[in-house]
């Protein structure tokens, strides 16, 4: 069964473009990589590729788990009008939209130096094993921060051809908010889920969801604090982490309360996190 472009809303649906708050937590560690790596702005090839490739693995990143979801979408309420499971969009269908975004993202790739087409294939391999995860072990969050970050190394290795130690600090620090913040997000189906068989960290924390959120929350404002001091950042970058964490604390009154609608407010507010820690770099690297 080839791809039937007639069906181009189901596709745009099954990619989620048109819910981009994916798109943005890729997008801005991603700027953070950039910014850091190049001291200040990156040649304009660099950042178009990068930010293509985003969009293009994001919406590889939706159509492959919702491939791997396609039996349990059903019996969770969020999920049960996604495209697999509602029948607009065939199970052949969805690996073949995965296999050319991906396909287009390595073409991308291409123009970049060797080192950074071999990382690449960490990205994809990452982002294919993400979905899965979720049926064998409690942390499949750790894997999307896995995946979500390494555009960070990749961007150095564009950027600089080397990878300097200091930028893993960088990448737990993403790590760590991506965990706090898909917790969040997991907290929005934990009962479905729990019902379903599906793991998750805000199955696993349990009651101290919130505590745990809140603690990694505060470890990826210090690391990204003591790279910053590392580096020698102008103090303006210090305001956008102070911004941060004020909206952090937002946050905090939101997921406090354990419903699904404010979790899930939460979660989205994260795009809000990002901008401001990447304007506060913009600037920190810039002056």
């Amino acid at each position: 069964m080839l791809l039937n472009w007639e069906n181009k809303g189901a596709y745009w649906r099954l990619m989620r473009v048109d819910k981009p708050i994916g798109i943005y937590l890729l997008l801005w560690p991603t700027v953070w990589g950039l910014l850091w790596a190049a001291e200040g702005l990156p040649p304009l090839h660099i950042c178009l590729i990068f930010v293509m490739g985003v969009v293009l693995m994001r919406s590889a990143g939706c159509v492959i788990n919702d491939y791997a979801d396609r039996k349990v979408d059903g019996a969770v309420e969020r999920t049960q009008a996604r495209p697999i499971v509602s029948g607009e969009v065939e199970p052949k269908e969805a690996l073949q939209l995965f296999y050319l975004l991906v396909a287009s993202a390595f073409v991308l790739v291409l123009f970049l130096n060797t080192k950074t087409i071999i990382l690449s294939i960490g990205a994809l391999f990452l982002a294919s094993l993400y979905p899965f995860m979720k049926r064998y072990t409690y942390f499949p969050q750790v894997i999307l921060g896995a995946a979500f970050g390494w555009s960070i190394p990749m961007a150095f290795m564009a950027t600089l051809g080397e990878l300097p130690a200091w930028l893993w600090l960088i990448y737990i620090a993403n790590l760590t908010w991506t965990v706090a913040y898909d917790t969040a997000y997991a907290m929005v189906d934990r009962e479905d889920d729990i019902a379903i068989g599906v793991k998750s960290t805000a199955i696993l924390f349990g009651r101290f969801d919130v505590t745990i959120i809140v603690l990694l929350n505060i470890a990826t404002l210090v690391l990204l604090a003591y790279v910053g001091w590392l580096t020698n950042l102008h103090s303006l970058f210090y305001l956008g982490l102070a911004a941060a964490a004020v909206m952090f604390a937002y946050q905090f009154t939101l997921i406090k309360t354990r419903q699904r609608d404010a979790c899930f407010a939460a979660f989205l507010h994260n795009h809000w996190v990002g901008l401001s820690i990447a304007i506060g770099l913009a600037f920190g690297v810039l002056l």
